[in-house]
């Protein structure tokens, strides 16, 4: 039997490698991330000491509308609905730090606050003095909570399953601990997990496509990109939204897909609750991304409520 264990452990051993040598899964090179998916250099911005990934379409003198995506998302959320607005709006997308092909931030800031002054100061950068704001889930939070502080930079808002109030493992005042198999991903990253990950996201799993993973997994290997997530979901500390929602001023579309997983829709009863001057608008059969998953249905309402705004400024 001692003759065993000691080649027992070696068999062991070199599974384990062969197991880490499988699944390894380095960074990828920035130069070919940005061959791939970047439209434009001029779509590099250095904004408040970050490089932001900015997409600017539409006339420069339509009505503006910036939009901010999710947790590990990107811009490419709101294809459908930049196409949707763009022949009567300026549409402004861009992905947060660390997110797409947006660079780590170099402060490794990633607060709601960071956020914040990032969304500001790229405002200033495109010479706005305010605009409609469009905001899923994470990218809801900081919509609100930018309105909530700075009312005078917000027209309009809309909340798509937006992110805010307390839930499993969010409690109010404490950062969150975060599961050790997700500090993992630093080092090991296959796509069967990643496509396991989005899957929950849709109503439809069939919505995640090989062209979605592929892209998702792409930009999740922009180097520095998963300790920023990690850095992001350790710096995330949730504070009571009441009393912020109650400061909003803008009017409020609140936008949510009725078989959310995420971020279930019986939350929109408390943003209901505490927001002056909003409505809901819920979407049948579709899950936390009704901007993909129904993309005509989001575009028309979203169009319409922000066509609303402009019509009584006239």
């Amino acid at each position: 039997m001692k003759s065993i264990l000691p080649l027992g452990a070696l068999v062991l051993a070199v599974l384990l490698l062969a197991a880490l040598f499988w699944l390894w899964t380095p960074d990828k090179d920035r130069a070919w991330l940005e061959r791939r998916y970047l439209a434009s250099p001029a779509d590099m911005l250095e904004v408040s000491g970050a490089m932001l990934h900015v997409r600017d379409s539409g006339p420069r003198d339509a009505p503006a509308v910036l939009m901010i995506h999710g947790f590990a998302s990107s811009l490419d959320t709101w294809d459908a609905l930049a196409r949707a607005l763009e022949a009567t709006h300026r549409v402004i997308r861009f992905d947060l730090p660390g997110n797409g092909l947006s660079p780590p931030d170099p402060s490794r800031n990633y607060t709601d606050a960071r956020s914040i002054e990032l969304v500001l100061a790229l405002q200033d950068r495109l010479g706005l003095r305010a605009s409609s704001v469009v905001g899923h889930s994470i990218g809801g939070r900081i919509a609100w909570t930018l309105a909530a502080l700075h009312p005078e930079r917000v027209t309009r808002l809309v909340l798509i399953a937006p992110d805010g109030f307390a839930s499993p493992g969010f409690r109010y005042g404490e950062a969150p601990k975060v599961p050790s198999m997700f500090t993992l991903m630093r080092y090991a990253l296959p796509k069967a997990l990643l496509r396991s990950s989005l899957e929950p996201a849709y109503a439809d799993p069939a919505m995640v496509t090989q062209d979605l993973l592929d892209r998702y997994h792409d930009y999740l290997l922009a180097p520095g990109a998963r300790q920023a997530l990690l850095d992001r979901m350790e710096q995330t500390v949730l504070v009571d939204p009441v009393p912020l929602l109650r400061r909003v001023r803008a009017p409020t579309l609140l936008l949510w897909g009725e078989q959310d997983a995420m971020i279930p829709i019986a939350n929109a009863q408390d943003y209901l609750a505490a927001l002056a001057d909003a409505r809901l608008v819920s979407i049948a059969g579709t899950g936390h991304l009704p901007q993909e998953e129904a993309a005509a249905r989001s575009a028309k309402v979203v169009q319409e409520f922000l066509d609303a705004g402009e019509v009584g400024r006239r």
